[in-house]
Order: C-alpha cells, then structure tokens, then sequence
C-alpha cells in the first residue's frame, strides 16, 4: 500500500473500530435487533469508506494520500476540487498565515476533501438501493422497511451536504481573512461539531455541557497529532540509522519507533471512538429538529 507511518497507524485505529461495531452488530442480530438491516448497511458503508480511503478497494487513484506538508513544507497531495484548489493557493500566497497556521489550515483542507469524498460513497450507496427498489414490482412490507431504510440514508445525506456546506463557507472565510484568534475551537473536527451542536436540539445547559465536552476532545485530538508529528520524524530517524550499520543505535531508534507507534495507534482509537459517539449525539439532536 505505500503508506506513511502515520497512515498505518491510522488504518490501524479505524480497523480496531469497525472490528468492534461488527462485534456489537453481531450480537444485535442474534437477539434479532436489526431486521430492518440498516446497521448492517451503515457497517458495509464504513469498510468501504476505510477501504477506499486507504487505497484498498482496488482503484488505484481512489487512496487519500497522506500529505507531507509536516515533514517538508510542501503538500504533496491535491484537493481534487477547483474550488478548493484555489482557496488553498491563495491563503498560500496572502502572507496572512505562519507556517504552524498554514499546516493548521491545509489540515482543514484535507478534512473537508474526506468529507466531500464521504457523501460521494454515500450518496453513490443510496443511488444504488433505489434503482434496486424501482425495480421492485410488488410492494410488500418488506419494501416499506427499505423504504424507511432509504428515508434514514437521504437524512444522513442531507445532515453531511449542510456540513460540507458550512465547511466550505467557513475555509472560504479563513483563507481570505485569515484565523480568527478569538475562535473558540482550532480542530476542524472540532469545528464541524460545534457548528452542527448549535443547530440540533440541545437545551442551552446541554449545549454548554457538550462545548466543554469539545475542549477535551480538542486537547486529546491536538495529543494525538503531536504524537503523529513525532511518529513520522521517528520513522525518517529509523530509516537514516538502517543505513549506518549500527546495531546498539539501531535498536535503540527501533524501541522509541514501536513505543511512539503503539501511542500513537492508541490514541488514534480513542480520539475516533470520541468523535463517533460526539457525532451520533449531534445526528440525534438533529433528528429531533425534524421531528
């Protein structure tokens, strides 16, 4: 696959999360809590997401490469998305941004291209079930299920189009103006739930709770990149010592390389399994909204 220490260890912690949703999936439909088979939809739709992501699906320009703008100071990936492109090129070339700022936003940049590519297996996924469902002749009940099925899928749509959206407006915004050192959140993760928390329905005592819940989850996910960052240099470092021919040094730098991998795959779960459950809470806010 190519990929980057960081990448892997990535892989890793997505991998450990879909293991452990298959697991619970499993028992739900032994208990026979999961007729309908959304779940089971949403899991496929996941690993595909994962596959697809990491170059594993078997097309071979379909991999988000991982940027080496840490490393260099230059990205090597593109944002397929023209738009995106010349966003990025002018906040390049604006002055209004430090080094540290502009690897903060070309993070924003590269967020927003796996949500946009996301939606696209979403929505390619959904277009998919409603040829199958044209093609029906009789309706019975289990088509209504599909139907509902179908129904909570055009909601996960429409939730991840307004994202994207928003997302776009506020890279717009920056890359013209510049960070807003008042802001309250840095993470683009981060940012995305709390501009989607302000529109679900959650009380203003809920809304506070879950603003402190975000400053948490933003140090843990700003731990994890610092861990990235060190993961990387690491790896350059085990590399540079491969070729000297000394075994005490190389040890050495192999030790320090598995222990900053091991903390680096374990907090890459963490932060995931976090921003799971804080974007599940925020989707069921805003299905109260439509309700």
């Amino acid at each position: 696959l190519h990929l980057s220490a960081v990448k892997l260890a990535e892989l890793h912690s997505d991998l450990k999360i879909q293991e452990k949703d298959e697991l619970s999936w499993k028992k739900l439909k032994a208990e026979g809590l999961d007729e309908d088979g959304e779940k089971e939809a949403k899991l496929r739709r996941n690993l595909n997401v994962i596959m697809t992501k990491y170059g594993m699906n078997g097309k071979k320009d379909s991999q988000l490469v991982d940027t080496n703008y840490i490393k260099d100071g230059t990205e090597s990936d593109t944002l397929d998305d023209p738009r995106l492109e010349k966003l990025w090129s002018k906040a390049k070339t604006s002055g209004k941004f430090s080094d540290e700022e502009l690897d903060k936003l070309w993070r924003e940049f590269k967020h927003h291209k796996e949500k946009i590519h996301e939606y696209n297996i979403l929505l390619e996924t959904v277009s998919r079930t409603e040829d199958i469902h044209k093609n029906v002749i009789n309706p019975s009940e289990e088509n209504l299920v599909k139907e509902e099925i179908l129904h909570n899928k055009h909601r996960e749509l429409k939730e991840k189009l307004r994202s994207i959206n928003q997302g776009f407006e506020r890279l717009r915004k920056v890359s013209h103006q510049g960070y807003d050192t008042t802001s309250e959140f840095e993470e683009p993760r981060v940012i995305d739930l709390w501009d989607m928390a302000k529109s679900a329905n959650f009380t203003e005592k809920e809304l506070a709770s879950f603003r402190e819940e975000l400053k948490h989850f933003e140090a843990k996910v700003e731990k994890h990149h610092h861990y990235q960052k060190q993961l990387e240099i690491s790896h350059q470092k085990l590399k540079h010592v491969e070729g000297t021919g000394d075994k005490d040094h190389l040890n050495k730098k192999k030790e320090k390389y598995a222990m900053l991998e091991e903390k680096t795959k374990e907090l890459g779960y963490k932060v995931k399994k976090h921003l799971q459950d804080l974007s599940s809470r925020i989707s069921q806010g805003l299905q109260h909204n439509e309700l």
